[in-house]
Formats: C-alpha cells, structure tokens, sequence
C-alpha cells in the first residue's frame, strides 16, 4: 500500500484550485493526471518582474512592472481592431491592448481614474508606448503577491502561463516534508539539500543558471529518480537470484537437429551468446539475461535453441512479441527448425478466438504443446501452462518490467531470456536492464550484403521516383517511408496516404500502404502482397521498422530522413539488405541540414554497427528522445538528464548495491524512507519483493 504521506500528491489534478475538468485533459496531455506529475514539470525559463521604471525610462522589448492611472478607454472601430486603455504616470502615457477583449471585464478591471500595477512586455507603437494583453492587472495593495521573478513552464495550446504557475505552485504546495532516504555521507559531500527544499528550490529559479541540471536542487531531484529506478531493478534481481532456478540442462539432441537443420553455421558472435545463456540455463538459479543484437544478427536462431533446451529438460517454453506481425515472423523463423527437430509450435495471439484458441488453450494446459509464441495474449489470466521453464521476451522495451514478471510467472522458477534488436548504449542498458546479465550478438550472419547508404536533397525526389521505377520494371521490391510529422500519428498517417496517392497512380497494382492504425488482417494481406505477392512498393510509416522481414526487398527510400533518430534510421534500414542480393539506401533531406541532423546522416553512410549508431544517437540527441518518444522502451525519466547527469546513474547503482547488501528487506530507517522514495516514483515493481512490503 501506498504511505498515507504520499497521498496528497498523488490526488487527481482537479484537485488543485481552478482545475476543472477542461483544463485537466490540458494538464493531463502534457505533464499527466495528479498533482505529482506538475511537481516534476521543472522550469525551463523564467521572466523577471523586478524591472519597475517610470514610463519615460522604460526599455522597448523589456518586461516591466510600472504603476499607472487609467485615464481613458477608446473602443476598436471594427471587430479585428484592438480596444485601447490609455494609462499615464508623471513621466509619460502607455496604452493597454486588448484583441477580442469584452468591454464590461475591461471596466471592471480597469475602471476610470483608478490606479493600478500591470505587468507585460513594453513595445513601440509609432509614437506611443503600448503592452500588448498585460500578464497581470493588480490593484496597488495586491502588488506584493507578483513575484519578481516567475518561472516559465513547457505549456500546451490552451494553457496559458498565469494558469500553469498557479496550478504548480499549488501542486508543489501539497508536497510533504519527507523522511530522509539519501545516505548522510553522500548528502554532505555533495551539499543536497532536503528532498521538500530541492523540490521548492526547483521551481523558483531566480537566475537563469538556477534553470541548469547541475545546479544542486537539480541534482537532487535527479539523484533520487535515478536512486529509485536502480534500487527497483536490484530488488528484482536480488529476488530472482535468491529464487531456486531449475537447472534447465538438455542432452542436445534436439538442438543438435536444429542447427543441422540451418543453411549456415552459427556465427562466433552467436555461439558466445549462445554459450553464456546455455550455462545460465543449467545454474540453480533463475536466468534472467538480455541478448542485444542488431537488426539481422541471428538472435532468433539463439533464442531458438534455448528453447529447446528447456524442452529436452522437459519443460515448455514461450515467445512474446510485440505485434501480431512480429509473432508471426518468428513463427516462420522457427517453426521450419523447430519441426526438424520433432518439435511442434503453436502461435498465440489476440486474433485467435472461439474454437481455435480454447484448442490453443487446452494443448498449452495440458503440456503436449512444448513451444508457444504468441503476443501479449500469452499472459493473459485465462492461460495455462503445464510447466513452462523459459519465458523469451522480444523488442522488451515495448513491455514493462511488470509484463515480464507476469509471464514469469505462469511458472515455477521460470528462466527468462530478453532480446532487443534497437541496440542500447551501455549507459541506458543500466536504466532500463539493471537487472540482467548482457549478452551482444555483432556482425551480420553469413550472406547478408551490406547496405550502400546515400543521402540526397528533396529536389532530386523526381530521380529516386524514376531509379524505383526502373527496380520495379525490373522485378524488384522497394520500401518507402513517410517522413515522421512531430507528435502526431494523425500527421504521419496523411503523410502516408498522399504519398501513396502519388505513387499508386504512378505503379498502378503494384502499390501497398502500411500504417499503425490498420486492424491487423490488412496488415498481415498487405504485408503478403508485399512478400509473395503482386505489389513490389510498400508505402509504409515507420510501423516497418521491427521485425518486418521481405530478403526480396532491396531498396528503401527515406523522406525527411533528417526528422528521424539516428538509432530509428539504422532500424528501418535493417528491413534490407536480408537477402544475397545488393541493396541500396536513399536518404532524402530537407536542407538547409542543421549540425546534428548532418552528422546522424554521416554515421549512417559510414557504418552499420548499431552499437557505434546507439552510443553516436545518445551523445547528439540525449537520453530522453534516444528512441523517439513513442515507441520508446527505456524509462522516461521525469527530472534526471542522462546527457549531463551520467555520473549520478552510476552513484545511483553503486548506491542500490550496497543497500540492499545491509538491509535487503528495507526495514531499518533508512530503509522504510527507501521505500517512501520507491512509491514516490512508481517503482512499485520493487516493493512488491519485499515479504513486509
């Protein structure tokens, strides 16, 4: 259960003064849904209210305070001219304007002859000075509620920067105080102040350096994200390890048919892997390993035979993908080798109904299903297992770490096994897989051809249109990708649409659409028309860009590749050059190119190692956007900056260690404030480990 102590700040949004139904979806679209959520909406500018001249004196372009007397109001002429408020004081005249403003509030505010305070951005208008919609219109007695210096947040259309103040002030306002869970030695050494302190210090800024994320309340704040995102992950591990693995050891026979099975040997890469997750498998402990490989590197063959290891231990094993067309892929992967083997497998995914899944169902619950893959359906409550003893999770930065414990947990002691082909840079591997032991398959399985990568203007878009066409009369299949439209999949999907317009009339029957918002059949038809059937260009968003596997395409044209992330462009790539034949790369860009987007699209025409590509990605782009924001898998952190704040994971980590090493249940006081740090950032996961928690 949450501390009573927390629960002011986890109170709906509404909660707040002046917060009403309207302004929460607001809220809620931008920072989220409880009063928690604006606290760790930091700051990114501020504005200086302390600038209080008389008129004469007062700077153009500058934000000022001045007291003023109301002498006059003169209405606009037509409904799109502004309504004036001329105002004076002993050195000289200001009009307020005010667009679509209602006469009787302007009255009220401002009556006749009354004296007030306003504040706003002082411009020239001819002769005249003018402040254009003040930010504040106070009476002289309210003047000491204006605060010299406000602090400017990241807003939404609809949300005005009076309002997002007001409801953080009363956000953070409802924060409690605390007790300590930093080490004292730690806190002194680096000057931290108290959590309640920091969060304060945080949103009132009265300098610009006090906006940076070295500045000490800062790095507080970050500290303890960081803290509690690492203390997470130990317990989990700490637990897994303490739990009795199995021993999953086989007699190779079936592994053995499998890879005789293959039309190539196993890379070096693949057989290191192969080795540490095999050792893992037999230890009395429960495995949990993640296996990195690019896009290509094999690591379905590895996963494979870790499978059927289990199954000559006489147990099941199963296979979560993100998407049907992920788990599908996978299947026809495996399902050739698995049958060479004598093994059958059984695909499961949310598509399967009635009849066909109670079958499903049954063979999985009664054990004479030995391998299963399937989505997120496999651990669903109504699925049964008769001895599963190894969960394989793909792309897992698609799942949470609770998605995983809960296929874990269709089992006895289940040894768990993730893959990901977005290659992590190592100081992200610790945010998101602190818990695992690594393994990286590199290089390429033998007959992949490497990708010749050429970048172009826009202009030359007419060229790329004819170089497809003669691919196409060829026989050849083309990808082309939409560019990414910010933040909206609405903005993709057109992007999409028209350009499949174009090219359809272009390439009549031979053109496909593919995009996020399909139903799954119109995917999987597409996706088969593209594969063995009659289209050869597949019009796609970057929906493609895991798992989709055509070895007949060999060329695939990016729009707007600058808009895209580096590590988000190495993937989309890797959808080519899967077959023998020579493939080709086209990058278009929109010049003018900025520095960033011009050095991500030379990484990519000089290497393929997708390593190099994530560590490059992380260092031009930061941690926060490494893999676009929404197919990310990595822990968004609210409040730490992995860019500037590294050093602190790695405190952080070292911190969680020994922790847990003195009092790994959480119960002396240090440990019960640990665990307050642990529900304040949602890192329930944890907590659930604990036997009092």
């Amino acid at each position: 259960m949450r501390p009573t102590i927390l629960h002011p700040l986890f109170a709906e949004i509404t909660a707040l003064p002046g917060v009403g139904p309207r302004l929460a979806k607001l809220f809620a679209k931008l920072a989220g849904e409880r009063a928690l959520d604006l606290c760790w909406h930091l700051p990114s500018g501020l504005i200086d209210r302390s600038y209080q001249p008389r008129l004469a004196e007062a700077e153009i372009g500058r934000v000022a305070t001045v007291t003023v007397t109301v002498t006059g109001q003169e209405p606009g002429r037509g409904p799109r001219q502004p309504l004036r408020v001329r105002c004076e004081d002993a050195t000289s005249t200001l009009d307020l304007v005010f667009f679509h403003a209602k006469p009787d509030w302007i009255a009220k505010q401002l009556p006749l002859g009354a004296t007030r305070v306003v504040s706003g951005k002082i411009e020239a208008y001819g002769s005249h000075l003018q402040m254009i919609h003040p930010d504040y219109i106070l009476a002289p007695e309210e003047k000491d509620s204006l605060a010299g210096v406000e602090p400017i947040y990241p807003l939404t259309a609809g949300l005005t920067p009076k309002t997002m103040v007001k409801a953080v002030r009363a956000a953070v306002g409802r924060a409690p105080e605390l007790p300590e869970w930093l080490d004292p030695a730690l806190q002194r050494q680096r000057g931290w102040p108290a959590w309640r302190q920091a969060l304060d210090a945080a949103h009132r800024p009265e300098r610009e350096a006090d906006l940076e994320p070295t500045t000490l309340a800062r790095q507080r704040l970050a500290y303890d994200e960081l803290l509690a995102n690492q203390l997470a992950l130990a317990i989990v591990r700490l637990n897994q390890r303490k739990a009795r693995g199995r021993g999953l050891r086989g007699d190779g026979g079936l592994t053995a048919k499998a890879l005789a099975a293959l039309p190539f040997d196993l890379t070096p890469a693949q057989q290191q892997a192969w080795a540490e997750i095999a050792a893992d498998l037999a230890a009395e402990t429960r495995m949990l390993r993640l296996l990195q490989g690019d896009v290509g590197s094999g690591k379905t063959v590895v996963a494979l035979l870790a499978m059927l290891t289990a199954v000559e231990a006489g147990h099941q094993a199963a296979l979560m993908a993100p998407t049907e067309l992920l788990a599908r892929q996978h299947y026809e992967t495996i399902a050739p080798l698995a049958e060479a083997a004598g093994v059958e497998v059984l695909v499961l995914t949310g598509r399967d109904k009635g009849k066909a899944r109670q079958a499903a169902l049954a063979r999985l619950a009664e054990g004479s299903a030995r391998l299963a893959i399937g989505t997120h359906a496999l651990f669903q409550q109504d699925v049964d297992f008769a001895d599963l003893g190894l969960a394989v999770i793909d792309e897992q930065h698609r799942f949470g770490v609770h998605q995983r414990l809960s296929l874990a947990a269709k089992g006895r002691a289940v040894d768990v096994l993730v893959m990901t082909a977005t290659p992590i840079p190592r100081t992200l591997v610790l945010t998101a897989y602190g818990d695992m032991e690594s393994s990286r398959i590199t290089g390429k399985p033998p007959g992949r051809q490497p990708v010749d990568t050429r970048t172009l203007p826009l202009e030359r878009l007419e060229e790329v249109a004819e170089a497809v066409a003669r691919k196409i009369a060829a026989g050849g299949k083309v990808y082309w990708v939409c560019p990414l439209v910010e933040e909206s999949e609405t903005g993709d999907l057109a992007a999409a649409e028209e350009r499949h317009a174009l090219l359809a009339e272009r390439f009549p029957g031979k053109t496909g659409l593919l995009h996020g918002r399909m139903k799954a059949a119109d995917k999987d038809a597409v996706m088969a028309g593209f594969a063995e059937g009659p289209l050869q260009l597949l019009v796609a968003t970057t929906v493609i860009e895991v798992g989709v596997n055509v070895p007949s395409a060999t060329v695939m044209v990016i729009e707007q590749a600058e808009r895209f992330g580096l590590a988000q462009l190495h993937q989309l790539r890797g959808r080519i050059g899967r077959g023998s034949e020579k493939s080709t790369c086209l990058l278009l860009y929109a010049p003018p190119l900025g520095a960033v987007a011009r050095e991500r699209l030379k990484v990519l025409r000089e290497t393929d190692d997708g390593f190099r590509i994530a560590e490059t990605d992380l260092e031009l782009r930061g941690a926060g956007e490494l893999l676009g924001t929404r197919q990310s898998g990595l822990p968004q952190f609210r409040l730490a900056d992995l860019e500037t704040q590294a050093d602190l994971l790695a405190v952080a980590r070292d911190d969680a260690r020994l922790i847990l090493e003195r009092d790994p249940e959480l119960q002396n006081e240090r440990g019960r404030a640990l665990r307050v740090l642990l529900y304040l950032f949602e890192r329930d996961e944890g907590i659930r480990y604990l036997r009092s928690g």
